[in-house]
């Protein structure tokens, strides 16, 4: 085995050391990638090489200066001792990149998933080859070959043999008007004008040359114009402007599925940095997989305390307020978003919420889930990120799972630790007719 092969096998086995996806999901570092670039990392494995001494540096076993057998040769480095902890420097990683795609067929393998995007296609159209042709157009667009050709195909049309129908012009008793006839006759693309020059120009005493035109016929031979062509080659092509046509883009009709993900995040004063970590580490993954799934997915971010606003999903995760929780806030503006924006006739919906299940009292059952009742989606889902367990007065995710109990449009998961996370999206994303 050469050293070619020892690269590349190094590097297969690096590859193969590549962070689990779901370990990736729940532990790994998630801000390392981008919306359109999933990053997993890799243990780098340094790859075999040769180290070659000085020439100057000693032998082996060999020390500097005037050193004796036995001596000691210096003080060891700072860790090589008993007191460094072993394990304690982090290994160095490299990254193997996908895009949403192929993460979504992982997830889909990993956690045995089977979305299939289906409905709201919205045809879009789309410029395409310069296959059509007009009569106008830029200059630059002038289809200059099709121009050529036409000019070529007149050309072929109207060539014809001169001189061999100069010969009928000498035929007795015969000028202009009768060639013509005859011309026509044989299927010779002649004019009369092109007649009477070419009669004008012979002598009076060639005009009786021939007796008569079987004479000429039997004595002369005409040229076929291919032939005529192919030894004197074109001299002249015709082109003019009733031939000129323009090359224009085609209009080609795509048909495509897409997908609005409505992202609902409590931001109250309850809702601490480790509950906040818990509803990133789960909704970034959903985010990815969707993209993967449809031709076209759009994301919108709702924030809410007691009040809702929308944001980007740059700040998304890390907004904090400090005010009380009414969930339904943000199911009013996702209810007007969705109506303005993203119509259920054309749009795949996913309306997705999480927070720690605390809400104002009667908000869920009074105004949540009716909100959720009339806002048509393909799935509505609630996380609730509990790190200590469920809280005394946390008890919408209960209220949802009660009411929707056996709909299989709406899911409810529990996340206390980043070890309930490919749980949680397992369950957001899987519905009774998958498991059929």
């Amino acid at each position: 085995m050469g050293l070619r092969e020892d690269l590349e096998r190094f590097r297969e086995v690096g590859e193969a050391r590549r962070q689990d996806l779901a370990d990736f999901i729940q532990h790994g570092d998630l801000g390392a990638s981008r919306p359109d670039r999933v990053r997993v990392p890799i243990k780098i494995i340094d790859l075999p090489e040769f180290a070659y001494d000085e020439r100057d540096a000693g032998g082996v076993g060999q020390a500097d200066g005037d050193v004796e057998p036995g001596d000691k040769v210096g003080d060891p480095e700072p860790g090589d001792g008993e007191d460094g902890d072993p394990g304690e420097e982090g290994a160095d990683h490299d990254y193997y990149e996908m895009d949403p795609e192929e993460f979504a067929r992982e997830l889909d393998e990993a956690l045995g998933l089977d979305l299939d995007p289906k409905g709201k296609e919205v045809v879009t159209e789309k410029e395409g080859e310069y296959t059509d042709v007009r009569r106008s157009g830029p200059a630059s667009t002038l289809d200059f070959d099709r121009l050529f050709k036409s000019g070529l195909k007149r050309k072929l049309a109207t060539d014809f043999d001169e001189d061999y129908v100069r010969e009928a012009l000498r035929v007795r008793g015969w000028g202009p008007s009768r060639v013509f006839e005859w011309a026509r006759e044989s299927r010779i693309p002649v004019s009369r004008v092109w007649l009477a020059d070419a009669y004008e120009s012979i002598p009076d005493d060639e005009r009786g040359r021939w007796e008569s035109i079987e004479e000429m016929e039997a004595n002369v031979e005409g040229e076929p114009t291919a032939v005529r062509l192919r030894r004197e080659g074109v001299k002249d092509v015709p082109l003019r402007r009733e031939d000129e046509r323009y090359r224009h883009p085609e209009t080609v009709e795509e048909r495509e599925t897409n997908v609005v993900v409505v992202n609902i995040r409590d931001v109250s004063g309850s809702m601490r940095e480790t509950k906040r970590e818990l509803v990133e580490r789960t909704f970034t993954p959903l985010d990815w997989y969707l993209t993967g799934k449809y031709d076209r997915a759009e994301f919108v971010y709702i924030a809410h305390d007691a009040e809702a606003w929308e944001v980007e999903r740059e700040e998304f995760f890390g907004i904090r307020s400090g005010g009380g929780t009414r969930i339904s806030s943000a199911y009013d503006l996702a209810a007007t978003v969705l109506e303005e924006r993203y119509p259920w006739a054309d749009w795949n919906r996913y309306v997705f919420a999480a927070g720690d299940s605390e809400n104002s009292s009667n908000d869920t059952a009074g105004r949540v889930i009716p909100l959720m009742e009339e806002i048509d989606a393909n799935r509505h889902a609630y996380v609730e990120t509990q790190p200590s367990g469920t809280a005394i007065n946390a008890t919408h995710a209960e209220e949802v799972e009660r009411h929707f109990a056996g709909d299989d449009g709406v899911a409810v998961a529990y996340v206390s630790d980043a070890d309930d996370v490919v749980e949680a999206i397992r369950t957001v994303l899987t519905t009774e007719e998958d498991d059929d």
